[in-house]
């Protein structure tokens, strides 16, 4: 095959890739606007259920122990759910290790301030769709989602918290 050929051959395969991921839909399985589905976990202070939360605004972030980026959202979250605590924000952290030893670990080293929840068989990922970590999911305090967000970087830190204190202000 000569080169020329290799190289639209290539381009080709490329092309095809890039349009099948343009119509394989939303990487979520929820959308905004979606019912949150309900969920039952044991926690670190108890049974986490997520209609017990009802009226509030919700912050889901699903997270593992070996996730760099889920112990850099860690600290923004304890700031949050200490900020907005008073106006209905709660936090819930679903960690998803296999061991719940592995997260008690990294809970030791990096204390939560909020709610911690562990799917250890990892359903409740699976239900909300999620594709990597930290996934985290806003509810607002209808129990529908607001948003979606994939992974955590600092500098997502302003645009999460805009969209924590809008749903806050929404339907009080």
């Amino acid at each position: 095959m000569s080169n020329i050929y290799r190289n639209h051959f290539r381009g080709f395969i490329l092309l095809v890739f890039f349009i099948c991921m343009n119509f394989s839909g939303n990487i979520y399985a929820l959308d905004a606007g979606s019912k949150a589905p309900d969920f039952e976990l044991p926690g670190t202070k108890g049974t986490v259920k997520l209609s017990t939360t009802a009226g509030s605004v919700v912050y889901v972030d699903f997270w593992a122990s070996w996730c760099g980026p889920c112990r850099q959202s860690f600290s923004w979250m304890n700031a949050m759910q200490e900020k907005y605590r008073a106006q209905g924000l709660q936090i819930i952290g679903v960690n998803l290790d296999a061991k719940n030893e592995d997260a008690k670990k990294f809970l030791a080293q990096i204390p939560a301030k909020f709610t911690v929840a562990f799917d250890s068989k990892g359903l409740t990922p699976k239900i909300y769709g999620v594709k990597g970590m930290p996934t985290s999911f806003l509810i607002g305090r209808d129990g529908r989602i607001v948003f979606q967000h994939l992974g955590f970087k600092e500098s997502d830190r302003e645009s999460l918290e805009k969209q924590i204190k809008a749903a806050l202000e929404a339907n009080k």
